[in-house]
């Protein structure tokens, strides 16, 4: 799993180090909202009783992370969700990101994006990691980042064609990163009967565990 964390993190690198270098090539200020959608009106925001009373297998995403599980989804696929309120900008200026896909649930906490452009979704949120927006966040004691000030935010983006680098890239992280959430559920879900003996480590086999994954 550290491993798994280790190749995302030079993955995401790798992208970051080709986009700049095709920035040196051509680059051109183009404003985020002549380049994205913006799916904010299709979020459901659920307090923390509905939550509880909805467990179930599908991410429900806040500002900055997974906040739990529930048994429905509104979006399939992959999008970029960038914190709206509250925590929207971390120690360098730079916005609170989340790459999603699959399916899952989103509040209001989050703008939406979706590509609408020329650019990938993929080189959207490249840009959008290496960029400062203290600029357009307002709210002196809670910060916030307005649909409006989002759309005018001008992002430094190479040639379109330029970035077909970017899809293996990031299906190799999602595989990855897949493949760390199935890790955890296996540790979670075996280790804890292997102490109790619940699971016999020495006639462990493959159909034992899958009886227990089921």
């Amino acid at each position: 799993m550290v491993v798994g964390s280790q190749l995302n993190g030079y993955l995401l690198d790798l992208a970051t180090a080709q986009f700049e270098a095709a920035l040196k090539e051509r680059a051109s200020n183009v404003r985020l909202g002549d380049i994205v959608g913006l799916e904010d009106s299709k979020r459901v925001p659920l307090n923390s009783r509905d939550r509880e009373s909805r467990k179930g297998p599908y991410p429900y995403y806040g500002a900055t992370s997974i906040m739990d599980y529930v048994d429905d989804y509104l979006f399939d696929g992959v999008r970029v969700l960038l914190g709206e309120d509250g925590s929207v900008i971390d120690s360098e200026g730079k916005p609170v990101l989340q790459y999603v896909w699959g399916r899952y649930w989103v509040n209001n906490h989050a703008h939406i994006l979706k590509a609408a452009g020329a650019y990938p979704l993929e080189a959207i949120y490249v840009a959008l990691r290496r960029t400062s927006i203290g600029h357009i966040v307002t709210g002196a004691v809670q910060m916030k980042i307005s649909q409006r000030n989002l759309k005018k935010l001008e992002v430094s983006m190479p040639d379109p064609g330029s970035l077909d680098y970017l899809q293996p890239l990031f299906a190799a992280y999602r595989n990855l990163c897949e493949e760390s959430r199935h890790l955890v559920t296996l540790r979670d879900t075996l280790l804890p009967k292997l102490m109790t003996g619940e699971i016999a480590v020495s006639e462990l086999n493959l159909k034992q565990l899958n009886s227990h994954l089921a």
